[in-house]
């Protein structure tokens, strides 16, 4: 059945007057005609029948109205329902966070201030390609880049934080193996820096001794300050330490750090808005790192 068919059929159904509809469809009533009948020789059935000087539908007729009526007026609206879509997704960020939450959570707060019509998703799946912008971390990070996308990368070392007591107070550095009777914290649910720190630790020989795990950055902070035991900080992601309380020390038995990568995907018809947002959060975590590394000095 055609499209241009099923309009003629419905203009005809709603006016039962030939002539009349002809005259709205801008056609002349002749080629109205041949449609109306091409239409009712492809479905096998009368959709009209003559009274007096009118038309009218048969049974089968309404029937077929009825329900295309409503298909009809679907296929009417999609154009419009489509750039509505679009221009939604177009003011969407689908941003897909599995390193670094802290610190991009604050980066979206303060874009928002800039931009708060811009809606924006925030997903922790791994296994997700639905995504516009993904932050991610990895050990060392080797570029796989596709011309559909853009990566940013910015590394960090990752040091160990100790209570600031007289054990370590005077202390800029440590090797894992002065740590052998300690109990290490975790923050639980990083996996990927978990990973990274468990196999720089099997490297290196040394085996943590885990008693306290929590989800919750300012937990571990607390933890340590209060001398329940040491853990793994990375350098400026996870927030400042309040160095009153806790020490970061540099770990002498080789290089651990972490290469946080901001992947951009090039997905939308309109990606104007998402590249600004992904151009916004490359400068804002290349900024706290340039500020955190003058505070160290």
């Amino acid at each position: 059945m055609e499209l241009t068919h099923l309009k003629y059929f419905l203009e005809v159904a709603k006016n039962e007057h030939v002539t009349k509809s002809a005259r709205n469809l801008c056609i002349v009533q002749p080629a109205l005609t041949q449609a109306i009948h091409k239409l009712e020789a492809e479905l096998g059935v009368s959709l009209f029948k003559v009274h007096g000087r009118n038309i009218r539908l048969t049974e089968c007729g309404q029937f077929f109205y009825r329900r295309l009526k409503p298909l009809y007026d679907d296929i009417e609206a999609l154009p419009d329902r489509l750039r509505a879509m679009a221009n939604e997704l177009n003011q969407t960020v689908n941003l897909n966070v599995l390193a670094a939450s802290s610190l991009v959570t604050n980066a979206v707060i303060k874009y928002k201030q800039t931009d708060p019509g811009l809606r924006i998703n925030l997903i922790q799946n791994e296994s997700t390609t639905l995504y516009d912008v993904c932050v991610n971390t990895f050990e060392k990070y080797e570029p796989e880049q596709a011309s559909d996308e853009e990566t940013f990368v910015c590394s960090e070392k990752i040091f160990l934080a100790v209570p600031n007591t007289p054990q370590y107070k005077r202390r800029k550095s440590i090797s894992l193996q002065d740590l052998k009777d300690e109990n290490f914290i975790g923050l639980y649910g990083s996996k990927h820096l978990s990973t990274i720190c468990d196999e720089f630790c099997t490297r290196v020989g040394f085996k943590t001794n885990v008693s306290f795990v929590s989800d919750n950055t300012t937990a571990v902070k607390d933890a340590i300050a209060g001398g329940v035991g040491v853990g793994f900080w990375p350098e400026f992601s996870w927030g400042r330490m309040d160095h009153r309380k806790v020490r970061l020390l540099e770990i002498t038995d080789g290089v651990l750090k972490r290469d946080i990568v901001v992947r951009l995907l090039k997905n939308k018809q309109d990606n104007a808005r998402v590249e600004q947002f992904f151009a916004f959060l490359c400068g804002y975590i290349k900024k706290e790192s340039q500020k955190h590394r003058q505070s160290m000095k």
